[in-house]
């Protein structure tokens, strides 16, 4: 039995070695490269015969075109035209979005008209803050997928929180591609008698609460919200809480505007205001004017 499988072996093992051969003889061949010294030396393709010029010639634009492609897909490392601040509160019998309508590109207040707030079928609001052509791909997807609930006809509508669960999702997904959506979006909405808001960003962060506010709003918005926001707010309140904080925001917010939209979303469906401009008031205090309690140094301040 032995000397049966030496002698099965010997033609395989004799097969191999060949092999390995004729391999090695091909990469000294490969390794020494053409023997003309002029086509070595001055780079040239002299030392080929004119089908190998040909096909260096095409594997080379080949490689230039594949190196200019790759580079031309490059994932987005910061925002370029970004909007600021969207506030949202629930109210007696709804919930609130606010936001203004300004699209800075980098540093210069550029777009004027850009609706940030935008509905998705009957009883959906989004706000978005971050990059406008990612909020645009967003609202792209939420689009396509109303109009899937539409194409079905059989009368059901995805409802705020599954839109909420749906753009968690995306936005995580992003994320772990290291291509994030860099957005941060709130999801407002009335469903079954009661509102909804949500916030969801280009990490995946995403929580329910009472008012958010996002950007520079987070810092300078919700303190006033805090101080004056209760759980029985008429929409009237509501509204005029919202007017204030967006003039805070216009005062100290250099990317931000006093051309705002106001949107609702009740038990009779979803509502979004026209741009209108809040009133400002820019008047200060005369520097040789004396005011307040006065100090023993005779200051005024």
């Amino acid at each position: 039995m032995h000397i049966e499988a030496h002698v099965t072996l010997a033609p395989r093992i004799a097969s191999l070695l060949i092999c390995l051969v004729f391999a090695a003889m091909s990469t000294f061949a490969v390794a020494r490269g053409p023997t003309s010294h002029s086509a070595v030396g001055s780079g040239s393709l002299t030392g080929f015969s004119a089908g190998a010029r040909a096909e260096i010639v095409r594997d080379g634009s080949a490689a230039s075109s594949k190196g200019a492609l790759q580079d031309s897909r490059q994932h987005t490392k910061s925002p370029i035209v970004t909007g600021t601040t969207v506030l949202g509160i629930k109210y007696k019998g709804g919930v609130m979005l606010a936001a203004d309508t300004l699209a800075s590109y980098g540093s210069m207040a550029r777009y004027k008209d850009v609706r940030r707030i935008q509905s998705v079928g009957p009883s959906t609001l989004i706000g978005a803050s971050g990059e406008i052509s990612d909020f645009q791909s967003i609202m792209e997807k939420l689009a396509n997928m109303n109009q899937e609930d539409l194409n079905q006809d059989d009368g059901y509508r995805r409802n705020p929180s599954e839109i909420f669960s749906y753009l968690r999702a995306v936005m995580y997904q992003r994320r772990n591609k290291m291509n994030p959506l860099w957005n941060q979006l709130l999801v407002a909405g009335f469903h079954s008698g009661a509102p909804f808001l949500g916030y969801v960003d280009l990490i995946g962060t995403a929580y329910e609460e009472n008012f958010i506010a996002t950007g520079y709003g987070a810092y300078l918005g919700i303190p006033i919200i805090r101080e004056r926001w209760h759980p029985d707010m008429e929409e009237g309140e509501a509204l005029a809480l919202m007017e204030d904080c967006l003039r805070v925001m216009y005062y100290r917010d250099c990317r931000a505007s006093n051309r705002i939209q106001i949107a609702k979303a009740t038990a009779d469906g979803v509502l979004i205001s026209e741009p209108y401009e809040l009133s400002s008031d820019w008047e200060t205090a005369n520097f040789d004017a004396r005011h307040g309690a006065q100090t023993g140094d005779g200051s005024s301040w």
